[in-house]
């Protein structure tokens, strides 16, 4: 779960981290009334969408009076931005925030992630903080600084102050950067996060820390641990497609190509993925049905496929096990094709517990599906009846 800016300062708050002073506001007469009461000569007017790149995107303005808040606001509420990651859809600003303007001495940049590759987490720094820090790490032009951290996700006070003095921390602010790092890594952990980033940090005259920025990312599957963060999910801009998947057991990501994928199990759902492109198709979404999901979960996620215009056929690939036979899939697909009135080329390649009874609960729902013997002529077959639908050669 990807949080507004607004919410990761809120929460970095709890653990003793400077933010610059400011509000949200929903209308451009908020605005201005939050710019009069946190005075001063300039103003930081943010839209909120749960993505980097804002300020190459246009979302965000420094302005100087509270008047140029309330126009500044007006241009970008309900507007939608497209950045790196928002996708060519982009994210529409429901909410901005404006903040008091920090003069800043010097950035900084920091980021907490866990790195699956290695499976640990680790602290990248660099002494130049902004959000082109990655153009700028790719062209040679900055530096970044790798910390691995102990289990638990705890920092040393000699490590920490050792990556302060390579991405030159003052020695008078080393102190406030070491207790700083203890704080972002505390965050970290305590609150199940996959990210924690601060772009930029900024370091003041007075030798003073301030997030300017922050991002958080929360770790989906961690959410009953933290149902006050599950409450966060309605304020922001999920797909309709995300929220269904969070609420019906499945793991599901939006592409953009025109065959729709359904699988049990994440390595399955990768290794059909990667069949399709093989294929010289492309995949209309990643979708991992849980192993807890019933066949009305399973019939939610086929409506995902079967209510986007952009899909041309479906593949299923399934493998039934002992908590999920294959008909628990084969009843979500007749559910969800009686429910939306419509029906697509289906491809299917069934194995294991109930393959069979599956079959007969397809011909039982009136679901004319096409029974391939294996992965790679299911998947074949599957693009071929996309691009057949389609018009593509």
């Amino acid at each position: 779960m990807r949080l507004h800016e607004f919410q990761a300062k809120a929460l970095l708050t709890g653990f003793g981290i400077a933010i610059p002073e400011g509000r949200v506001a929903l209308t451009p007469e908020d605005a201005a009334a939050i710019a009069r009461h946190l005075g001063g000569e300039g103003f930081a007017v943010k839209a909120q969408i749960g993505s980097g790149g804002r300020g190459k995107a246009g979302a965000v303005r420094i302005v100087r009076t509270p008047e140029e808040v309330s126009s500044a606001a007006r241009d970008l509420l309900g507007k939608t931005f497209v950045t790196i990651q928002t996708g060519p859809a982009g994210a529409e600003a429901r909410s901005i925030l404006v903040e008091r303007a920090v003069v800043a001495w010097r950035s900084f940049y920091l980021s907490f992630f866990i790195d699956v590759a290695k499976a640990e987490t680790v602290l990248l720094a660099s002494s130049d903080g902004n959000e082109d820090i990655e153009e700028r790490v790719h062209a040679g032009q900055a530096r970044l600084e790798r910390l691995p951290l102990a289990a638990g996700g705890s920092i040393a006070d000699e490590d920490a102050a050792a990556l302060g003095a390579r991405i030159g921390i003052p020695g008078g602010a080393m102190p406030a950067f070491v207790d700083l790092l203890q704080r972002l890594a505390k965050a970290f952990s305590a609150l199940d996060t996959t990210l924690v980033e601060v772009n930029p940090l900024l370091l003041t005259e007075e030798g003073n820390f301030i997030a300017a920025d922050a991002k958080i990312v929360i770790d989906d599957s961690a959410l009953f641990r933290h149902p006050e963060l599950a409450a966060l999910r309605e304020e922001l801009e999920d797909s309709e497609g995300d929220r269904v998947a969070q609420n019906r057991q499945l793991n599901f990501i939006q592409l953009d190509g025109d065959v729709g994928l359904v699988a049990n199990g994440a390595g399955l759902g990768l290794a059909t993925l990667d069949l399709v492109r093989a294929a010289d198709g492309k995949p209309a979404n990643f979708m991992d049905i849980r192993t807890t999901a019933t066949s009305l979960d399973v019939a939610y996620g086929f409506s995902l496929l079967l209510n986007n215009p952009a899909v041309r056929s479906i593949l299923v690939n399934v493998h039934g096990g002992g908590m999920q036979p294959c008909d628990t899939i084969a009843d979500g697909l007749g559910i969800a094709m009686r429910r939306t009135g419509r029906s697509l080329p289906t491809v299917v390649r069934l194995a294991g517990n109930n393959a069979e009874y599956a079959r007969f609960r397809f011909a039982n729902f009136g679901c004319r599906v096409i029974d391939c013997p294996d992965m790679w002529s299911a998947a074949t077959r599957a693009v071929a009846e996309a691009k057949r639908a389609g018009g593509r050669p």
